[in-house]
């Protein structure tokens, strides 16, 4: 279950033991959660071993949790696993801006994702998409008895697609199967149904049949969340309507910038994957499918204005920014969302139980709202800073620690530097933090 209050003041100023122990009691956790995070998260060597090849031992991140969340009326504590500072912070800050106006509300598809089967060789391209259509109801069928406990809680192939399409070795004939995965991401039904129908389909077309993968363009299963954040909730001190004003234009005008502009939009996307991704490596998903699913619909999902070819796409945000009646923000993200609850990583690594059982979520449906209203956070974070004082301003305050430790800091050094220079107001560099670790040694 979700938290009751996800807003947790002075929860960084605590030690990160007192931090895990206030997340335990509000979340209601477990001890095996709690110990898994106490050990950083590290896999055993044998079930290491048994994840990947070739394994030679683990590789820890940081995990930060993401708070102020309240989506569709519940409250949710996020974990992030990241590297990078100030990810964390404007998440949480921007989540904050956006409670007095119910947070944010979800509308997400149900979890069909996309099996391809690749016909070549066929004579009559057009005839086989006929023929293959025409057999529809029995290739579900036989798609569906492939995986009957999936069909048991409500899944399995729903519909077929037929698709032509022109590549430089010709035309080939494209099936689709669109696979209802309930709470598993679904790679390993897709697949099975997808080579089990291929004979038949290869019978059906007269030609031959090559791939038979799943699509990570999935683009049936689109995780939809939206907010909205007033004039005052957009101001520095919370309440200068006129300020917040200046600043919404400021970040319509920064969104329009990556709407207009593919060099601009992959950083703007770049930085709400640093959410979403890291919320999805926290709970054990494939990131790299949800990755390659988003940037892909940057494209998919944005028509060139300047061609009249159907087929001519544009990479683009994966937000929506705009003013409503009232002068509000309101800002919206929809992209593919492959994740699962049942069977991968999440079933395997102890931190990923733990992360999983911190947010609450019970169904995969739940964790793609909670992971795009993330995405969408850190977006405005981004947008925000970049209209006001510039991105670099609060990043480099953040990451001044981490500047601290490669000047050869140690120990409380390490907090020293980064305190003085954050009430210095300097321009952060690390010329000026090596200076300021020289200075304090030299005072001691």
């Amino acid at each position: 279950m979700p938290v009751e209050n996800s807003r947790l003041e002075g929860f960084y100023k605590l030690p990160v033991s007192e931090r895990r122990e206030m997340l335990a009691e509000i979340a209601n956790l477990k001890d095996e959660h709690v110990n898994a995070w106490a050990l950083n998260g590290e896999l055993d060597e044998e079930s290491a071993d048994r994840m990947i090849e070739n394994v030679i031992g683990t590789y820890s991140l940081p995990i930060g949790v993401a708070t102020n969340f309240i989506i569709d009326g519940e409250h949710y504590l996020i974990p992030f696993v990241v590297e990078e500072p100030s990810v964390v912070a404007a998440a949480s800050n921007m989540a904050k801006r956006c409670i007095s106006n119910g947070g944010f509300k979800s509308n997400n598809d149900d979890p069909i994702m996309i099996g391809q089967i690749q016909i070549v060789g066929c004579q009559n391209p057009e005839k086989t998409k006929i023929d293959l259509l025409a057999s529809k109801n029995d290739l579900i069928d036989r798609c569906n008895e492939v995986d009957p406990i999936l069909v048991k809680f409500g899944g399995g192939c729903r519909d077929i697609e037929v698709r032509i399409i022109d590549t430089d070795s010709g035309p080939m004939v494209i099936l689709h199967i669109l696979v209802d995965c309930r709470d598993a991401m679904g790679a390993n039904a897709v697949n099975t149904m997808a080579e089990t129908i291929a004979p038949i389909v290869e019978s059906i077309s007269n030609g031959t049949v090559i791939l038979r993968i799943i699509s990570n363009l999935a683009v049936h299963r689109l995780a939809r969340v939206s907010a909205t954040f007033s004039p005052e909730e957009m101001s520095e001190s919370g309440k200068d309507s006129a300020r917040g004003k200046e600043i919404i234009n400021g970040v319509i005008q920064a969104y329009h910038f990556a709407k207009a502009d593919p060099f601009r939009a992959t950083t703007h996307n770049k930085g709400i994957m640093n959410a979403i991704s890291s919320v999805a490596l926290a709970c054990g998903q494939d990131w790299r499918a949800i990755e390659s699913g988003a940037h892909s619909y940057a494209a998919y999902k944005n028509p060139c204005p300047n061609c009249e070819c159907s087929n001519c796409n544009r990479y683009g945000s994966l937000t929506d920014w705009e003013k409503d009646s009232e002068g509000n923000l309101v800002g919206s993200i929809e992209l593919p969302m492959a994740v699962g609850l049942v069977g991968g990583a999440v079933r395997v690594h102890p931190a990923a139980q733990a992360n999983v059982a911190l947010i609450g979520v019970r169904t995969a449906d739940d964790l793609s709202k909670v992971m795009a209203a993330s995405g969408l956070a850190q977006n405005l974070g981004a947008l925000r800073a970049l209209a006001t004082v510039g991105i670099q301003a609060g990043h480099m305050k953040l990451h001044v620690r981490n500047m601290a430790v490669t000047a050869g800091a140690e120990g409380k050094e390490v907090d020293e530097v980064a305190s003085s220079l954050r009430k210095s107001g300097v321009r952060i560099t690390q010329a000026v933090v090596i200076e300021e670790l020289e200075r304090i040694r030299k005072d001691i």
